[in-house]
């Protein structure tokens, strides 16, 4: 009876949000345009904006404020030109300030960066005018790149890595920023000089003041990449695409020191690899991945976790070929539902399961290959992986496959299967899948999956549906997820087992007249969030969170202040042991509270942190996470984390510790194509310790000098020895665009 209350005063909580909903107005039918010039010389891209064609062309300048007073006029204006030849598409954007080279804001000079910390100037276009797919390009006032592709702005391939160039200059009125984009790179239909005109965006943001602006206005509950808002590029003749090669091979050299394994693992050995990547683009909808002796030497090692809850933590996903298409393969059956509220995490295809083991650490893959076929009806794509046989690892082949059908304005239906096959066991997942635009602001997502292990292994089924409301003013969620004891995605990741999850949401956005300060604070933002979870196998409530946000404020300066009150119930059937506190099984009720907060992260010093106090299990606990950094210049930047969790008399044997993760990261650029990167990790855990330091150079686009250092040290609490590894990795790759 408890769980309906709650679920009444949820809705009662919800319904007069929903009836406070601000503007979300339709789409305009009649399209702002930009019109592009055709020039038939090459431009010289240094960010100045001196050649001549530059002047020839008038700018569009009429820009509107989406962020923080949706529909008026921006405080600082924003011109942009475009030109193109048969090679390359040209953009002049002035981004005007009256404060100039003061008023940036840049904390890095990390490739796809952290837009709440940096100026950007966001260009999105639909080549294809169905209005639902997305190319995104963005700059920062220092040229640091991010670029991704974007689906019913719902779903993206934010590591995806397009080629193209773009150099900026810093004055006393503002910043320019001087982009080319190869035609190669962009995705069109076939024509044979056939005047073309695309969905087109651009979208600044003037991180100082938190101004968002944009050529074509869309509602602030969206984003730019809401491609039914956008406006129009035209008097665009792009040559006819044809399929194009992208060749990187590497070489690599690398040295591996081991210390306390054991005879079983030797002690020192040295290595040299050959390998590559090939990416063809059959046409401007299908792309073919192929990769041989495949190689993740750059990706960014995992960062440690002190994990005190019940579920298992989703570590993501770093490497760059299965960053690629990832939208296709795993959005829409789990990432995009867990997105708002709960910590039941689902997804059939997890592609860490590949080429790691359950510790992290790398098992060689000797080839692999994936097709992606993306067009306005449908889309489908496969991936087949061969994982080499190592120690207790057996050979391995992987396989998922994945189609799904578009629908309606922003629909699509879908299905998706993976297969992991190995000498003496194979395990199948199937799943299908849906994603249902109900309007401007509504949506519902669903999938449901079926599990196999061979003959002698149980079914299994899971399953999760959310809807999802979003405005101006309000979100509101409700999410079902269903897990039985038996099912098991071994190419996928599911948080917790034999579980029946509910996890509604929701959260006010007021603006009113009523918010006091207005000039520091921009919204007042309470939620509620609470969870339920029940045995699949028995029905019984084992779990139950009642997250209240009575107090949650976003500054001006985007910076923020929360504090929550969490009402919580376990009923353990089996033990729990929480960095190594024993927790026996019972029922408990505790009560929590959390405060929240972080300064302008876009200073040169900011703090972001969240510090847990009261009551947990049988005994208390004090958990403190937080972060300092330290960005005086765009060239470097520096890190220090600190986490702590502090148990004071908990468990069967009334535990009484401290366990700590120290944390510093640093960045130091040349510039956005010369970098050192390494952070440093101690956890008392474990007394683990260890090390990444890697020098990345892109001495030509998307072509890399690696030079890689790892260092882990770690007590084993089986065998009772100090362990040790140490790693240095020397790579070059090489891109070459046919």
């Amino acid at each position: 009876m408890k769980q309906f209350f709650y679920t009444f005063c949820f809705f009662t909580l919800a319904i007069p949000l929903n009836a406070q909903d601000a503007v979300i107005f339709p789409p305009d039918s009649i399209k702002r345009t930009i019109r592009a010039t055709e020039i038939f010389s090459s431009l010289n891209v240094d960010g100045f904006l001196k050649e001549t064609y530059w002047n020839q062309v008038a700018p569009v300048s009429d820009f509107t404020e989406i962020e923080p007073f949706q529909g008026e006029k921006p405080h600082f204006s924003t011109e942009v030109k475009v030109l193109y030849n048969r090679k390359y598409l040209y953009f002049g954007i002035f981004s005007r300030d009256s404060l100039g080279k003061k008023a940036i804001r840049a904390t890095d000079f990390k490739r796809d960066f952290n837009i709440r910390q940096h100026d950007q100037i966001n260009l999105v276009f639909d080549g294809f005018n169905d209005r639902r797919n997305a190319m995104s390009f963005a700059a920062n006032p220092y040229g640091v790149q991010l670029d991704q592709l974007v689906f019913d702005d719902t779903y993206y391939d934010i590591d995806w890595d397009g080629l193209w160039r773009v150099r900026t200059s810093r004055t006393d009125s503002g910043w320019v920023a001087e982009i080319a984009i190869p035609w190669q790179t962009l995705r069109y239909p076939k024509s044979t000089d056939t005047i073309q005109e695309w969905g087109f965006n651009v979208y600044r943001n003037r991180r100082l003041s938190n101004e968002g602006s944009a050529f074509a206005p869309f509602p602030r509950a969206f984003t730019s990449h809401r491609m039914d808002y956008a406006g129009l590029l035209t008097n665009l003749r792009p040559p006819p695409p044809k399929p194009n090669i992208r060749i990187q091979p590497f070489v690599l050299g690398s040295y591996d020191r081991y210390k306390g394994f054991g005879a079983e693992v030797k002690p020192e050995s040295t290595n040299a690899k050959i390998g590559g990547d090939v990416k063809w683009a059959i046409s401007p909808n299908a792309v073919l991945d192929l990769t041989a002796n495949t190689d993740f030497a750059q990706a960014d090692a995992d960062r440690q976790v002190n994990n005190v809850t019940r579920f298992s933590v989703f570590f993501p996903e770093r490497r760059q070929f299965f960053l690629e298409n990832a939208s296709l393969f795993g959005v829409g059956v789990g990432q995009a539902i867990d997105g708002s509220g709960g910590t039941m995490r689902i997804q059939p295809f997890f592609s860490r399961t590949i080429g790691l083991d359950a510790a992290g650490n790398p098992i060689p893959i000797d080839a692999g290959g994936r097709f992606v076929y993306r067009s306005s009806k449908r889309n489908f794509g496969a991936m087949a992986i061969r994982q080499r046989e190592l120690d207790a690892s057996p050979g391995t082949n992987f396989f998922v496959g994945r189609f799904s059908e578009n629908f309606g304005e922003q629909s699509r239906i879908g299905g998706l299967v993976t297969v992991k096959n190995q000498p003496n066991h194979t395990n199948i997942v199937s799943t299908i899948d849906g994603f249902f635009r109900l309007g401007a602001s509504h949506s519902l997502n669903a999938l449901v999956m079926h599990s196999t292990s061979g003959s002698d292994a149980k079914d299994g089924f899971a399953g999760i549906a959310q809807y999802y409301y979003s405005s101006n003013k309000t979100k509101i969620w409700w999410t079902e997820s269903v897990v039985t004891k038996t099912f098991n995605p071994e190419m996928g990741f599911v948080a917790r087992t034999d579980i029946i999850g509910t996890t509604p949401g929701a959260n006010w956005y007021y603006r009113g007249r009523f918010l006091p300060f207005k000039k520091i604070i921009r919204a007042f933002e309470p939620g509620f969030l609470p969870e339920f979870y029940h045995s699949a196998a028995t029905g019984k409530l084992i779990e139950r969170q009642l997250l209240l946000f009575p107090l949650w404020i976003n500054f001006q300066n985007g910076g923020w202040l929360g504090y929550s009150v969490n009402p919580v119930y376990q009923g353990l059937t089996e033990a729990f042991e929480p960095l190594g506190v024993h927790i026996g099984t019972g029922d408990y009720r505790y009560f929590r509270q959390q405060v929240w907060y972080s300064t302008d992260p876009s200073k040169i010093i900011n703090i972001l942190g969240q510090t847990d106090w009261g009551t947990y299990f049988n005994g208390r606990l004090f958990y403190t996470d937080l972060t300092l950094q330290i960005a005086p210049l765009p060239h470097f930047s520096i890190a220090g984390k600190f986490n702590r969790n502090r148990f004071i008399e908990v468990g069967d044997a009334k535990t009484t510790k401290n366990v700590d993760l120290y944390s510093i990261e640093g960045r130091f650029a040349l510039n956005p194509r010369l970098q050192l990167i390494g952070f440093y990790q101690k956890n008392t855990d474990n007394n683990a310790d260890n090390y990444n330091i890697r020098l990345a150079w892109e001495y030509r686009p998307l072509s890399y000098v690696y030079l890689v250092l790892n260092k882990r040290r770690f007590d084993d609490s089986l065998t009772q020895l100090r362990r040790e590894e140490d790693h240095a990795v020397l790579k070059v790759s090489y891109l070459r665009q046919l």
